[in-house]
């Protein structure tokens, strides 16, 4: 799988402090590919696609830059092959997929279920990663492998549909990996629900989406926003978290009817943007994609791979009402003169809501923009 770059009313699998962060997240990575006047938002991701039990695995990569060497290792299950058995290289070419086969490790040849990982040099990489079960299959659709079970791949998710003011919330999962224990917790708002009064655990059962609803603590009963995560106790853990208001709403995607006017929805799902255009050493304009609405974001720009973390600000992104809308920012001195630069856009908050991408300096309009 992949996070949880998140991030971000992230969602994702990787531990708040490898987000980088991520927080994460998260644990997401935002990028641009293809040609050098083109510059889009796309997440790496790896799938299996065949396993030789006990001596190879081949995946097939997605959405990979171009010209890119990636480290592949393989571990322990749960480690998302961090700090793994090298197993090889990929070299990305032209980017986007490509089929590759490595041998399993003697380290893992009986192992049940393998993670893999693969991972750019980087200080600041691009990375994908997933796991297999060590069972001989042949190549089969993105969605799995080995012993007619599934192969978990994607971000899990969920999205509050009810609550009982003060009472309790009921939260609807979307691809949520099987058979694995969650602990739920809440917290105030902009914690993404870490460290948070633990309010219950649930079995994940056959993954997937699932309805469950949690009370709500007392210590919490009259927030007027509350975070909420369910994470599973791993090392390097699956986890989800979202927010609501604590207003009393009927079932639905997280929106309602409370005395006669219409309730908040509750922010869901990951922040991103593309480049629309560019003029060289002048400006950019990007696009926002699910952006959380009245928030203010500190847009900075910084050398390539940096994520813009610890940039030069250049502005001010004012969400308002508006989950998409354009901006413009101006290019500043240090970076005129760069081939590639990172752009990106972060809360101020103690867990912000953030997004990152980067564009080639060439004065240019991209077609990725609606």
């Amino acid at each position: 799988m992949i996070h949880n770059f998140l991030p971000l009313a992230t969602i994702g699998r990787f531990g708040r402090h490898k987000l980088g962060v991520f927080a994460m997240l998260l644990l997401l990575l935002l990028f641009g590919v293809g040609t050098v006047s083109s510059s889009s938002f796309v997440i790496p991701t790896i799938s299996i696609t065949s396993v030789q039990a006990g001596e190879t695995v081949t995946i097939q990569t997605h959405n990979f830059p171009p010209n890119m060497t990636f480290n592949v290792t393989l571990g322990k299950m749960y480690t998302r092959g961090i700090g793994g058995i090298s197993v090889g290289q990929i070299h990305s070419g032209s980017g986007g997929s490509l089929t590759a086969t490595f041998d399993i490790p003697d380290g893992l040849k009986n192992d049940a279920r393998i993670s893999i990982r693969a991972q750019t040099g980087h200080a600041n990489p691009y990375y994908a990663y997933n796991w297999f079960y060590n069972n001989t299959a042949p190549a089969l659709p993105d969605n799995g492998v080995g012993g007619g079970e599934p192969i978990y791949t994607g971000i899990p998710t969920f999205s509050v549909t009810a609550v009982a003011k003060g009472q309790s919330v009921t939260i609807v999962t979307n691809n949520f990996p099987a058979n694995m224990t969650f602990n739920v917790t809440m917290g105030k708002m902009y914690t993404r629900g870490i460290d948070g009064v633990q309010v219950a655990s649930f079995n994940s059962e056959q993954g997937g989406t699932l309805t469950k609803t949690f009370t709500i603590p007392a210590a919490l009963a009259n927030d007027d926003r509350i975070a909420i995560r369910a994470q599973t106790a791993h090392a390097n853990p699956y986890y989800a978290f979202n927010w609501f208001y604590n207003n009393s709403t009927p079932g639905s995607t997280g929106g309602g009817t409370v005395s006669g006017s219409v309730a908040p929805s509750a922010y869901a799902g990951i922040p991103t943007f593309t480049v629309c255009s560019v003029t060289r050493d002048g400006n950019v304009t990007i696009q926002t994609n699910n952006f959380p609405t009245n928030q203010s974001f500190a847009v900075t720009m910084g050398a390539m791979y940096t994520q813009g973390i610890g940039g030069i600000p250049v502005g001010t992104l004012a969400s308002e009402g508006n989950s998409s809308a354009r901006y413009t920012f101006n290019i500043p001195q240090g970076l005129q003169g760069s081939y590639r630069i990172s752009i990106r856009a972060q809360t101020g908050h103690a867990y912000p809501y953030f997004a990152y991408n980067w564009f080639y300096n060439n004065t240019t309009t991209l077609d990725h923009c609606p």
